[in-house]
């Protein structure tokens, strides 16, 4: 499994675009991806992240070279240009 993050400040007047488009999004979730999350930092209000979990490295390198990530045109159409950040799951405890 790898973990992606997508990082970016959007400003409190587009949180609700940002979500709205989130919810648009995840209607139709690729079968190559585990689990998804939009979440907020509890500090830093300007601050949200897009956490997917995917099954493989290569499902998710097959869907970079598909075009621009769903996460980044969700983030652009609340203004914000997010940085990614890929990890390995090493290990995990499932419920």
């Amino acid at each position: 499994m790898v973990i992606t993050i997508l990082e970016g400040e959007v400003s409190e007047e587009k949180a609700s675009v940002l979500i709205n488009k989130y919810k648009d999004t995840i209607k139709q979730i690729p079968p190559e991806i585990v689990d998804t999350y939009l979440v907020h930092d509890t500090k830093n209000r300007l601050l949200w992240r897009i956490i997917t979990i995917w099954k493989s490295k290569e499902d998710l390198e097959e869907m970079r070279k598909k075009g621009t990530p769903a996460g980044v045109l969700i983030f652009r159409s609340a203004g914000a240009e997010p940085t990614l950040s890929i990890y390995e799951v090493v290990e995990y405890s499932p419920k």
